[in-house]
Order: C-alpha cells, then sequence, then structure tokens
C-alpha cells in the first residue's frame, strides 16, 4: 500500500510499516497544504492511506467519497509511539478505500524526579 506520512508524524515509523511503501508529505513538498487539499492531491497522487496525527480531520473534512483511507495517531511524538508501532500497523494494514481509524497512543508515563517528590 502507498501510505503518505503527514508532516505530523514522525519518520522513524517508515521503518516499521514493512509491506508499504512511504512517502513523507514534505518530500513532494505537501507539508503546507491544508487538510482538503492534502488529502485531494494524495489521492491524485496514488496513495491509499495518510497518516496524521491530526484528530481534527474526523470533523474538520467532508471524508465522504474520499478514495484514501485515513488512519490517526493520538500523539505524534517518536517515543509515545514506539511502544504501540504495532498497532499503528495493524490499522494501516487493515485500512481500506475511505476508511478511518484512529490509534489511541496514550502519553508516556512521566517521570517522578526528586522536585516531584518534594512538592507531593
Amino acid at each position: 500500500m502507498r501510505v503518505l506520512f503527514d508532516h505530523n508524524i514522525p519518520a522513524p515509523l517508515r521503518e516499521h510499516l514493512t509491506g508499504h511503501v512511504v512517502t513523507e508529505a514534505a518530500q513532494r513538498g505537501w507539508e503546507r497544504l491544508k487538510n482538503g487539499d492534502l488529502l485531494t492531491v494524495a489521492e491524485e497522487g496514488g496513495f491509499e492511506a495518510l497518516l496524521t496525527s491530526d484528530k481534527n480531520m474526523y470533523y474538520q473534512q467532508n471524508l465522504v467519497g474520499r478514495r484514501i483511507a485515513i488512519v490517526v495517531l493520538g500523539l505524534g511524538q517518536w517515543p509515545a509511539i514506539r511502544p504501540h508501532v504495532q498497532h499503528v500497523l495493524e490499522a494501516v494494514n487493515a485500512a481500506t478505500p475511505g476508511s478511518y481509524k484512529e490509534v489511541n497512543i496514550p502519553y508516556p508515563p512521566t517521570r517522578n524526579t526528586a522536585r516531584d517528590r518534594d512538592e507531593q
């Protein structure tokens, strides 16, 4: 599957999407496009799925009739995504034309520093 990474998806994730051809929006000069325009050029460019962390896309865009699948990650930071790579891969593998899927990526636990302990 041809997968497009929105500008907010970390590049290291691409190595884990085995079996897929991944392109970053910036590689195409599309990093500044608004969501609707990005979806249109991605579809015209033959991409089958868009990975983004923009949770508002579902509410801001009319997705009816879209051919591109959209997979939304709950967070866009690599340290938070890394433990959930398998869930992302499963969502991409299950994507079908026009589908929309959100992958919950919880915030990583914070470290309890000495300063935190002093404030408790």
